[in-house]
This record gives C-alpha cells, structure tokens and sequence, in this order.
C-alpha cells in the first residue's frame, strides 16, 4: 500500500528505485502483489459481507454470506493476476512492434507496479454506495498518469517511440482492466443468477 502511494505522490523517485532493486517476478509476486491483492480483497469483502451491495431494480442492500464473499473474492484475486500476466505480455508485444527489446520481466514489473492505485482504489469498494465504476475510473487514470513515468524508465523504448508504445499500452490496459471491473460488477449486480445460486449451494450451511 505505501508503494501504491508512493508511486501517485513521487513516481519519478519510486520508478527509480524500483528500477535500480530489479526485483524477480517470484519477489514481487511474493512480496508485494499478491499480499496487497488480499489486502484489498479482503477490504472489499469486509463490506460486502458487513454492509452488503446496493443491488436490483429496486436498489436495496444485500448483504453477502461469508461463504460467497470468499468465493466472490479469491475468483477476483485469481483474475487480477490473470490481468497482470496477460497485460505483461501484451506491453512487451507492443514494446516489439516499436522495435524495442526490452523483456517480459521488464514489462511485467511495470504493470505490476503501475496498476497499484488500481488496486489500492478497490479499497473505496467497502462502502455499499460506492459505485464501482467510480472506483475503477479514478484508478485507472491515476494508473495510467503512473506508468507515464514507469514504462519509459523499465522498458527504455527508443524516445521516437515511447509516446506511441505508452499511449497504446494504456489503451490495453484500460480495456482489460475494465472487462474486468464489469464482469466483477455485473455479478455484484445479480445478473449470474445461475453462478450466484451454485455458489450459494456449495458454501451454503
């Protein structure tokens, strides 16, 4: 989380030293991105099973079962580090088309680190009313003002090309981070009825 912060308030100097650390992926999925997944996975959830969600037709709190919060929350763990291996690739990929050369490992610590307000947003998810939206835009656009300074510094493109390969990067990641936001939401909204029900049977007492 102090990383998350850091990168919003003194990104040029946090890139830097996450650039000079060149931490392996085992570390920092060990050691940073995945404890700060349940970090905000398990805030999320806190609210979801105390407060509940504002949901249907007629809006009205729901609250969730412990049971389905966990399910609920470990499915989207499970997906936010789908994001971050396949937005990795897909950074290295245009990195390649703009004849960079620069490596997955490179690509991958640059969207690990660069979709942390992303994730350290979700944290306003607590509140029932929050719209999750809300949450998301405000993330991602304090993300993507945060891998302007990253992705130059970890990839080192050719500064012909870093514009086009940032701009496009961003555009990926805005795409696959917001099908995500809206599969999560449309579940939240009651709309996998099917999946909402064979959940509840398998974490039911």
């Amino acid at each position: 989380m102090i990383k998350a912060l850091l990168l919003i308030f003194e990104p040029v100097a946090t890139w830097e030293r996450i650039a000079r650390a060149r931490r392996s992926i085992g570390f920092i999925l060990g050691c940073y991105l995945i404890p700060f997944l349940i970090l905000t996975c398990a805030g999320e959830g806190y609210g979801l099973a105390h407060w509940g969600r504002e949901r249907g037709e007629v809006r009205r709190l729901d609250k969730f079962s412990v049971g389905e919060t966990l399910v609920f929350e470990g499915a989207q763990l499970v997906l936010s580090l789908v994001v971050v291996f396949a937005a990795a690739k897909m950074t290295k990929s245009v990195g390649e088309t703009f004849h960079g050369r620069s490596t997955y490992h490179q690509a991958f610590t640059a969207v690990a680190y660069g979709l942390a307000p992303l994730y350290l947003l979700r944290l306003l998810d607590i509140f029932p009313r929050m719209s999750p939206w809300a949450s998301w835009g405000i993330g991602i656009a304090l993300s993507v003002a945060v891998l302007y300074h990253g992705l130059p510094r970890l990839m080192t493109p050719d500064p012909a090309h870093a514009l086009g390969m940032f701009f496009i990067s961003a555009l990926l990641l805005i795409l696959l981070t917001g099908l995500m936001r809206f599969l999560t939401f449309w579940y939240l909204e009651g709309h996998f009825s099917d999946l909402e029900n064979y959940i509840l049977h398998l974490t039911g007492p």
